[in-house]
């Protein structure tokens, strides 16, 4: 009866160290999906620095407001969730850590 219970307590130390491993994929994917929500606020900036010769800002200041705000709104959010990711990336390591310090069989295994 030992003999399953370890098998059984081995199968969810192994099934937790997957979970955090899971979780810290999932932060790091916020992380790309910031960069890339970072990168949409330069790219429309360079995109109307580059064509600023068309056309008078006076004229389009009716344009350009709205726009501007949305791009200080997506650099906003692509600074809280990069933020945010890297918080939890941290927890995640501090777990993984205690992980490998308390059960050895996990420290095998992850780096």
């Amino acid at each position: 009866m030992s003999e399953g219970g370890g098998r059984e307590s081995t199968q969810i130390i192994i099934n937790e160290a997957q979970l955090v491993l899971a979780e810290k994929r999932t932060a790091l994917a916020t992380v790309r999906t910031a960069i890339a929500v970072l990168a949409l606020p330069l790219s429309i900036a360079s995109v109307l620095i580059a064509t600023s010769t068309l056309y008078k800002v006076k004229s389009v200041l009716y344009l350009l407001i709205p726009v501007s705000l949305i791009n200080a709104l997506l650099v906003a959010l692509g600074m809280y969730l990069i933020i945010r990711s890297l918080i939890r990336l941290r927890h995640y390591e501090k777990m993984i850590l205690h992980l490998k310090r308390k059960h050895s069989l996990v420290a095998e295994f992850i780096e």
